[in-house]
């Protein structure tokens, strides 16, 4: 099952009654797009207790296409490295 983000809002909506949906909406953007404006900066995110973010180098590389077997050359990207805090991962799995 996948949340959507109008769910979120919703939901903090309901928890925070005296707050305004589209005040929340701002907030939830404002906060996704600081997130992507450090990663594309290389910084590191780390929202406490939670989880952190991380931007990891993939170096140059020569790979094969499985369909025709040819080498083909896959230039360095970025890729995001996410890790969930302890505290959890240790609720997701508690048992039921």
């Amino acid at each position: 099952m996948s949340v959507s983000k109008p769910e979120i809002i919703n939901k903090i909506s309901k928890n925070f009654p005296n707050l305004y949906k589209k005040d929340i909406n701002k907030l939830f953007d404002i906060l996704l797009s600081e997130i992507i404006k450090a990663l594309k900066n290389g910084e590191r995110v780390e929202l406490r207790d939670v989880m952190t973010f991380e931007t990891r180098i993939q170096k140059e590389r020569i790979s094969l296409n499985p369909k025709t077997l040819e080498k083909v050359q896959v230039p360095e990207k970025k890729t995001i490295l996410f890790k969930c805090s302890k505290e959890w991962k240790n609720k997701l799995n508690e048992q039921k």
